[in-house]
């Protein structure tokens, strides 16, 4: 079982910066890939990025060269660095993790944070 709370949501001007965590409990951590993903209002989710336990990263076409994601496996946790915000960035984050599966499918994911609101005001 893990459990995942992520943190550093907020509201931020368009072009400014915000770093989301998320802590994971449990001490198998460092064996799942572990995911971002939003949704905004009336949107289906999406993903966003993810690192696998291997130590690879992907992000989404949207989010490339803006955020970046990474891990500190000594200290359970996960971040996404979200540089150069913009409005349609406004959504609630989740952090998830997973074992198998597509790592960009949401069905592939075992556990999901309660998720954290970031609002890019234009």
């Amino acid at each position: 079982q893990v459990q995942l709370v992520e943190s550093g949501g907020g509201l931020v001007q368009a072009g400014g910066s915000l770093r989301l965590s998320c802590a994971a409990s449990g001490r198998t951590f460092s064996s799942y890939t572990m995911g971002w993903f939003r949704q905004a209002p009336g949107v289906e989710r999406e993903f966003v990025a993810a690192f696998s336990s291997s130590g690879t990263t992907y992000h989404a076409d949207s989010v490339k060269g803006r955020f970046t994601i990474s891990r500190d496996n000594a200290k359970n946790t996960v971040y996404l660095q979200m540089n150069s915000l913009k409005p349609e960035d406004t959504a609630v984050y989740y952090c998830a993790a997973r074992r198998r599966g597509s790592l960009y499918e949401i069905s592939a994911y075992d556990y999901w944070g309660q998720g954290t609101q970031v609002t890019v005001s234009s």
